[in-house]
C-alpha cells in the first residue's frame, strides 16, 4: 500500500519536552524502566511512564486493550513529542488494528524502537507517513554509552547521519558495489515476514531495505529472505542496508547467515551493503525510517536524513 499523504517529521525533542515510555509488546522490568528514566531526565526532558507499562500477562506486556490504550494516549496526547517503546518481543501486531493513526496524523511526534516495534514503524509509515526512528528501547538506556547517544542524537538533532560498515560485524563480507537512493524502510526481518499480507506492510517500490534479524540459523533466514522474494518483493528495491544477524546457541553451524544474505541478495543486481551496526548486537545505531538514503556500497556508508525537523 503506498502512502498518498505527505511524509510527516515530526519536530525534534527539546529540553523541557515530555516523553512516553510505553510497552506495546513484551513485558519489561521495573528497573529497567527506572534506569531509563533516569537516563531521559538527564536530557532535559520529562519522561512519562504510562499506566501499564509494567503489566505482564504470560509473554506480552498485558492485555492488548491496554498496551494499545496506553500507545493510543500517548500518541493522542499534545503534550507528548516523543514515544518510547520500553522494550520489543512480541505482541505488536496485535493491536496494529486499533491504533488511532488519525491521532498521529494530527499530531505526529518521534516513535521509537526496534525488534518487533518493526511493526509499528510500518504501520505508521503506512497509515500516516510517519517518520519513526528505529533505534535502541528505552530498556537498554540503563547501558548508558552509545545506545544513550545514539538515541539522543537521532531525537533532539536535525543533521543527516552517516553509517560506516563495520568490519567487525559479522555481516561486513556481505556486499555489492553501486550507489542505491531512495527512501529506509524494513527493520527486522521476521517481523517484516509477518506483514506481508496485511494492511500495515510498506510499498518498498524503490525502497532501500533495512533488515537485521536476531537468534536465527541459516537455513530460517534463507527462508525468510526466500518469502520475500517469492512475494516479488526483493525485484522492486532500490538497494538493501544489513544489520546485526545473529544464530542461536554457540554459533557452530557451518553455514552462517552472511553466506545465504550474499547468496540470496548477491544476484539482485542492486547495490547491498552489510556491516552496519544495526539491531541485537553490543551497538545499536539509531536511524530514520521513512527518510531519504543513500547507500553507497562502494565506499561502505548509509547517509540517512534526521526523523526530526
Amino acid at each position: 500500500m503506498s502512502v498518498s499523504r505527505p511524509i510527516l517529521n515530526p519536530c525534534a525533542l527539546r529540553a523541557g519536552d515530555a516523553v512516553a515510555l510505553v510497552s506495546p509488546a513484551g513485558p519489561v522490568a521495573a528497573a529497567r524502566v527506572e534506569a531509563a528514566v533516569r537516563e531521559l531526565s538527564s536530557w532535559g526532558v520529562r519522561p512519562k511512564v504510562y499506566p501499564h507499562a509494567l503489566d505482564v500477562e504470560h509473554f506480552l506486556a498485558g492485555s492488548d486493550a491496554n498496551r494499545a490504550a496506553d500507545l493510543n494516549d500517548a500518541l493522542a496526547d499534545s503534550d507528548i513529542r516523543a514515544v518510547l517503546c520500553t522494550r520489543g518481543g512480541y505482541g505488536v501486531q496485535r493491536i496494529l488494528e486499533h491504533l488511532d493513526y488519525a491521532a498521529v496524523r494530527r499530531d505526529p511526534k518521534l516513535v521509537v524502537g526496534f525488534s518487533d516495534i518493526t511493526a509499528l514503524h510500518a504501520a505508521l509509515w503506512v497509515n500516516a507517513g510517519l517518520v519513526t526512528v528505529h533505534g535502541p528501547v528505552a530498556a537498554q538506556l540503563e547501558r548508558g554509552g552509545l545506545f544513550a547517544s545514539t538515541l539522543r542524537h537521532a531525537l533532539m538533532s536535525t543533521e543527516t547521519l552517516v553509517l560506516e560498515a563495520d568490519p567487525d560485524e559479522p555481516t561486513f563480507s556481505v556486499r555489492t558495489g553501486g550507489v542505491a537512493h531512495g527512501t529506509l524502510l524494513g527493520g527486522n526481518l521476521s517481523i517484516l515476514s509477518t506483514c506481508v499480507g496485511t494492511p500495515f506492510m510498506p510499498d518498498l517500490n524503490g525502497a532501500i531495505l533495512l533488515i537485521e534479524d536476531v537468534g536465527e540459523m541459516a537455513y530460517r533466514v534463507d527462508r525468510l529472505l526466500t518469502h520475500l522474494g517469492n512475494c516479488g518483493l526483493l525485484r522492486c528495491l532500490a538497494g538493501v542496508a544489513i544489520g546485526q544477524f545473529s544464530e542461536p546457541g554457540h554459533g557452530n553451524n557451518p553455514i552462517k547467515p552472511p553466506a545465504v544474505l550474499t547468496e540470496r541478495l548477491g544476484h539482485l543486481g542492486i547495490p547491498v551493503l552489510g556491516g552496519l551496526s544495526i539491531g541485537h548486537g553490543d551497538r545499536n545505531l539509531a536511524v530514520a525510517l521513512g527518510s531519504r538514503a543513500t547507500l553507497d556500497a562502494n565506499t561502505g556508508t548509509l547517509t540517512v536524513s534526521a526523523a526530526a525537523r
